[in-house]
């Protein structure tokens, strides 16, 4: 009997940093001893790049579209530190369902028996948050993976995007879907951002994994095709990954979370616009006085 695989799906809307969090989480497993394999499941194709030193790899609905008959060689692909990177790929422009990739890339995965033969420790799906249907849900749904985590930063249409998230894994929960680890809260560097997640997480039940603040750094690894873990491996932002991927690694509970309704999660938003204006006023107040 095999060992027993770590899977992961960490989802997030476009744009939010879903695929730089993902590749340097993994990127901090591999360095730690563990043996990865990153599954990009965004129709852009772009979640391992990083890993890979930029460029292109062929996807898999793209193989597939190409050959009847594909061998693991020619859809996995070595990466940083000996990290294994997929690409699910995406349908024909103006064609299909985008989800599809993901269904087809497990199918063809297990067919070709790669998790088990590539004796792998962990398994992270990087998938396009936007929307939680049809193939995007395959990870939570199908219970292809373990645990699930979300990106978000304060930011209303991420935190719209994790909300909605929250509402697919509240569904399938009573059929073996996977449930929710907690949110990853990217590009945190304010008090008030900071607040802001906090208090989603605690009406929604869940929790915050780390505080990822936006940093320099990631842009400069990236600027060079890197991770930052591979790019520049002792700064903070690195610590901060590796400290993130050892919780997420060892994270073993995962809940159901309790998703905001449309008009709760808009008066929310609304109760803290009147905040955060409150302190601008309260600023500028204290501003002028000192004058």
């Amino acid at each position: 009997m095999g060992k027993k695989v770590k899977t992961i799906a960490i989802y997030g809307k476009g744009g939010i940093g879903k695929s730089t969090t993902t590749s340097n989480i993994s990127a901090a497993l591999s360095v730690s001893g563990l043996k990865v394999m990153q599954i990009g499941c965004d129709p852009k194709s772009d979640s391992t790049t990083t890993l890979r030193g930029g460029g292109y790899i062929p996807t898999i609905l793209d193989t597939l579209r190409e050959k009847k008959a594909v061998k693991s060689s020619e859809v996995v692909f070595e990466g940083f530190n000996g990290i294994y990177c997929v690409e699910a790929g995406g349908p024909a422009p103006g064609v299909g369902c985008a989800g599809r990739g993901i269904i087809t890339a497990v199918e063809l995965l297990k067919q070709l028996r790669v998790f088990e033969e590539l004796d792998l420790d962990v398994v992270i799906y990087d998938v396009l948050g936007d929307v939680v249907c049809g193939g995007f849900a395959v990870p939570i749904r199908e219970g292809i993976a373990q645990h699930v985590f979300t990106v978000s930063s304060s930011d209303f249409m991420a935190i719209y995007a994790a909300n909605n998230l929250f509402k697919g894994i509240q569904k399938y929960s009573n059929n073996g879907g996977a449930l929710l680890g907690g949110v990853i809260a990217n590009s945190i560097n304010t008090d008030y951002a900071r607040e802001i997640i906090d208090d989603f997480v605690s009406q929604t039940k869940t929790q915050v994994v780390e505080y990822v603040p936006r940093s320099v750094t990631v842009t400069q690894a990236e600027l060079q095709g890197k991770t930052t873990i591979e790019a520049l491996p002792d700064t903070d932002q690195a610590q901060v990954y590796k400290r993130l991927a050892e919780k997420i690694y060892n994270h073993i509970e995962s809940k159901v979370p309790t998703p905001l309704g449309e008009k709760e999660l808009h008066d929310w938003a609304f109760k803290w616009a009147d905040t955060l204006l409150a302190m601008q006023t309260g600023e500028v107040r204290e501003k002028a006085a000192a004058i």
